[in-house]
């Protein structure tokens, strides 16, 4: 039986392959992020992937199963570095104010958010492997901002709205945020920061005024 040093010298060198499998994985989901967001996911193929990763085909089936596979794992690392942790500690009308701060992040981030863009146009498409996928994440986004919104009518900070009235403006909200993210993508000159916080500003002093 090892003695207690051996053990403890041997447990580091379990987690190696692990570790190493990681940062594989984390590599190929960069490089096929970099390919769907230039040429979107049809044009996107495993094959261009594998060339500019570096590795075989099989090594990306291995890792991930299928080219569907591969798209939803790199959509689900997209969700994962915008999810905005920053602001889980704000409600109401503060939440909304802060959203330029999420929008003004994908400035670190330009290929995700050109890869959102171009996938999220392509899923308009019923067949396509990622539109459950964006489905759910623009209805949980949908559903966090209408929560936020009657948070404020709760909170007496702005006028009433039927359920209706509140799902209208969030989708405005969310429409704005978009396209202003795509209009940055055009023309990186574009005030990201200001023209989100803009319309902030004049979409809270509607809803005070009713």
């Amino acid at each position: 039986m090892p003695e207690p040093a051996q053990l403890e010298t041997t447990k580091p060198q379990k987690r190696g392959p692990y570790r190493t499998g990681v940062r594989r994985r984390e590599q190929l989901l960069a490089v096929a992020l970099d390919v769907f967001a230039e040429h979107g996911y049809a044009g996107g193929s495993l094959r261009a992937i594998a060339e500019r990763a570096g590795v075989s085909h099989a090594t990306l089936i291995q890792h991930f199963g299928s080219k569907e596979g591969l798209l939803i794992a790199v959509l689900e690392e997209w969700d994962r570095r915008t999810v905005a942790d920053g602001l889980a500690d704000v409600s109401g009308l503060d939440y909304f104010r802060r959203l330029p701060e999420v929008i003004a992040a994908h400035r670190d981030h330009r290929g995700l958010l050109e890869l959102f863009t171009t996938i999220a146009a392509e899923a308009s498409s019923s067949s396509h492997p990622a539109r459950g996928f964006i489905e759910q994440r623009y209805a949980r986004n949908l559903a966090t901002l209408a929560g936020h919104l009657r948070e404020a009518i709760d909170d007496g900070d702005i006028a009433s709205m039927t359920d209706a009235q509140i799902q209208i403006e969030v989708r405005l909200v969310t429409a704005a945020m978009d396209g202003i993210g795509l209009q940055w993508l055009l023309d990186p000159s574009t005030d990201v920061d200001g023209s989100i916080a803009t319309y902030i500003d004049r979409a809270i002093s509607a809803w005070r005024r009713g």
